[in-house]
């Protein structure tokens, strides 16, 4: 079982930045080996999309084209932690952000069904 853990998001204006944090745990997490771990965000009426991804080990990382530019994606191995740095936010910004893991799956393919592990969200609000 892994648990995984969102924190960061808030209310910031527009061409403003925000952080978020997503914090894995579990007594087997660290010894899984290769994963992923990815960032999805869902807007009021819309559905799930993909965001952005890193490999754990090698942290290759990829982004949808909506954010690739403004949003980077790192993670502390030590911390078991995910980060997604958000800057130049707009509007359209604005969803629940979720944090996800994954085995064995292609990161520049990744979808929703093909995730192992969610976040319970954390919600993100840019005021214009």
């Amino acid at each position: 079982q892994v648990q995984l853990v969102e924190s960061g998001g808030g209310l910031v204006q527009a061409g403003g930045s925000l952080k978020l944090s997503c914090a894995a745990s579990g007594r087997t997490f660290s010894t899984l080996g290769n994963y992923a771990m990815h960032w999805f965000r869902q807007a009021p009426g819309k559905e799930r999309e993909f965001v952005a991804a890193i490999s754990w080990i090698g942290g290759i990382t990829y982004y949808a084209d909506s954010v690739k530019g403004r949003f980077t994606c790192s993670r502390d191995n030590a911390k078991n932690t995910l980060y997604l740095q958000m800057n130049s936010l707009n509007a359209e910004d604005t969803a629940v952000y979720y944090c996800a893991a994954s085995w064995g799956v292609n990161i520049a393919k990744a979808t929703p069904r093909g995730m192992d592990y969610w976040g319970m969200g954390t919600l993100v609000t840019v005021s214009s």
